[in-house]
């Protein structure tokens, strides 16, 4: 930020924008003095909306974060709201330069690094929650498995196993009326797979119904997956009905509890972490205070030899340059440009654009195109060298800093990465946000002090000190950082505490319903 002084009402964020961003409402006839030039606030300004420094003649782009965040279709005065009235998306255009950083992730001094405190798992993985899951091949057989799930939870089930964290039902719309040929059937039984693996469950029980396209069999050959005490499979139909298989998967997860609860946290390196970075909600301060501020912690958990793992390609797309330059690789560059590809083909595919981001909250808030949006929220991957990119629901295998395409929305993004393997979600917010995500907890980041102070309630952490000059980027990024060392040591979230997360768990729906 170049605005030096926290009294001023605007934030200027890059010496060649000609848009500045109010840190709280500016009533009209304001005079705001940048550069010792005074400015005059032609109309109100909204809290975290942009106002013109300069005269934006129309047709010209509108800069913020020194890069382009559409064409003004009006002349715009200095001292005018910019915003959806005078500012229009454009094609992305920017140049794309590949792996020109040439830098190695850099990682601390082993003696150095921090440690956290995890459950490890027999194939080496580390988890930060201990749950048991019921994995559902259909929506047919969702019904029973949270029947199943609710007399552990919430019937006295889990009664002398304190260690276990709960029983998660994994419910989805999907199963069958789909082609096994299709992208949609292996991002299912990718994400199926994946949870199956990931290392905040114990133990697993799939159930389907029997005769569904999304047969059972196939994914735990496909995904490696090997039954024994801690992973079991059944179907509705084979055992006789809704009444029987609810005893016998009961009775199954009654035989996995004493193991489950058996597990000890001991102290292990950042190495067996994987965090999610995620924003939601967002206005036009989360590319200020708190996604910078999530990119620094990104940083230290790299440095620390652990994985930050971004998403949501939609919201990359006007800033993947940004990425381009950091891959390890050219190769690593142009997997990402080819997934922006596959999303423009998609979206016209679809009779959609990727423009049909913001969100009505979105611009509520005071952003605009998806340009400006995606500018923002690039920001939560901080500055490591990116050193792969997974296809939706891979498993993640490298550390460091990466990307997973997924779509923009939120449970669908952070399914795929779970998936993957993450067992920590950082999620930030500038309207507010009440989810979770079972089986990894969900750190809740506020981008400004007044939303932040109206749902105290569901937040983890403020960063709208930031905004307001009080703050710093370092700083907040340190307390988001020492935040998920605890909370992957054991520590509630918010979320936690109300029980969100087991309405989260929603798959990537793509393709033709037969």
């Amino acid at each position: 930020m170049l605005t030096t002084s926290a009294a001023s009402p605007l934030i200027h964020l890059h010496a060649s924008d000609n848009v500045g961003v109010a840190r709280a409402r500016i009533p009209a006839g304001t005079v705001v003095v940048l550069d010792g030039v005074g400015v005059t606030a032609l109309a109100e300004i909204p809290s975290g909306h942009k106002m013109a420094i300069a005269p934006i003649p129309a047709g010209s782009r509108v800069l913020k974060y020194g890069q382009t965040i559409g064409v003004a279709t009006a002349d715009i005065a200095p001292g005018a709201h910019v915003h959806l009235h005078n500012l229009t998306m454009q094609e992305s255009d920017v140049a794309h330069h590949f792996a020109e950083d040439g830098r190695a992730t850099e990682l601390l001094p082993q003696a150095e690094r921090c440690t956290f405190e995890g459950y490890v798992r027999p194939d080496g993985q580390v988890g930060t929650r201990n749950y048991i899951g019921i994995v559902t091949s259909v929506n047919c057989s969702a019904t029973v498995a949270r029947a199943v799930a609710d007399h552990f939870n919430r019937g006295g089930g889990l009664e002398g196993f304190p260690n276990v964290d709960g029983v998660v039902a994994l419910t989805h719309g999907t199963g069958c009326a789909i082609n096994t040929k299709t992208e949609g059937y292996a991002y299912l039984t990718r994400v199926l797979g994946g949870y199956a693996k990931n290392p905040n469950f114990a133990g697993i029980l799939m159930i389907g119904l029997g005769c569904e396209t999304n047969q059972i069999e196939p994914i735990v050959s496909r995904e490696g997956l090997v039954e024994g005490q801690l992973l079991r499979t059944m179907t509705i139909q084979g055992l006789g009905g809704t009444r029987k298989t609810i005893e016998t998967a009961s009775a199954i997860i009654r035989e996995m509890l004493p193991i489950a609860d058996a597990a000890q946290r001991t102290t292990v390196p950042l190495t067996g972490l994987k965090v999610a970075l995620q924003c939601g909600g967002s206005d036009g301060y989360s590319g200020i205070s708190a996604n910078p501020a999530l990119g620094y912690a990104a940083d230290l958990v790299v440095k620390h030899g652990g994985t930050a793992v971004l998403s949501e390609t939609p919201e990359i797309y006007g800033a993947e340059h940004l990425l381009t330059r950091r891959a390890v690789s050219p190769e690593v560059a142009q997997k990402l440009m080819d997934r922006i590809d596959w999303w423009r083909t998609y979206t016209e595919r679809n009779g959609a654009e990727l423009n049909n981001n913001p969100s009505h909250g979105n611009k509520a808030g005071g952003l605009t195109t998806i340009l400006e949006k995606s500018l923002g929220a690039v920001a939560k991957g901080g500055s490591m060298p990116l050193e792969a990119v997974y296809e939706y629901a891979e498993i993640i295998d490298r550390t460091g800093f990466v990307f997973m395409d997924t779509p923009g929305y939120d449970p669908v993004a952070v399914t795929g990465q779970v998936a993957g393997g993450c067992n920590v979600v950082v999620f930030t917010t500038g309207r507010g946000s009440v989810s979770g995500f079972k089986p990894a907890p969900c750190i809740k980041v506020a981008t400004n002090n007044q939303m932040y102070l109206h749902m105290h309630e569901d937040m983890d952490i403020n960063c709208g000190g930031i905004v307001t000059g009080e703050d710093s980027i370092a700083a907040a990024g340190e307390r988001i950082f020492e935040k998920i060392l605890a909370v992957a040591s054991g520590a509630h979230t918010a979320s936690e505490d109300y029980g969100f997360g087991d309405s989260e768990f929603v798959p990537w729906q793509i393709g033709a319903v037969t």
